[in-house]
């Protein structure tokens, strides 16, 4: 498995108008291959920023930078400049991916991953 992070550092008061951005998204992943799951997390208010990540799961980094190259891709980000303006960041996102190692199941068996 492969996890594909984005965190984002929203100045405060915008944190309505991010959580409705990606709330009113359309939504492509689910058609496509190697995609297994997403969350959007809320970390901690600071006196500058909340945090914010976006968390994906893939089958495999292949599928991952597969959907990076993908007409999903292109549209679901085709309408990111209309949201200039609405939402204000301390920086651009900063994207991180990580090779999952061990994964634990619901039924606490742990397993190297391939």
């Amino acid at each position: 498995m492969y996890i594909a992070m984005n965190r984002f550092r929203v100045v405060p008061g915008f944190e309505e108008a991010f959580e409705e951005m990606w709330r009113s998204r359309q939504r492509h992943l689910s058609t496509v291959p190697g995609y297994m799951e997403f969350h959007m997390l809320k970390g901690r208010t600071h006196e500058d920023h909340t945090l914010y990540a976006s968390h994906t799961v893939w089958e495999s980094q292949e599928h991952f930078t597969a959907w990076t190259k993908s007409e999903q891709f292109r549209a679901a980000h085709a309408r990111a400049g209309e949201n200039r303006g609405k939402v204000e960041y301390l920086s651009g996102p900063h994207f991180e991916g990580f090779d999952v190692i061990i994964h634990e199941g619901r039924d606490g068996n742990a397993a190297e991953a391939a």
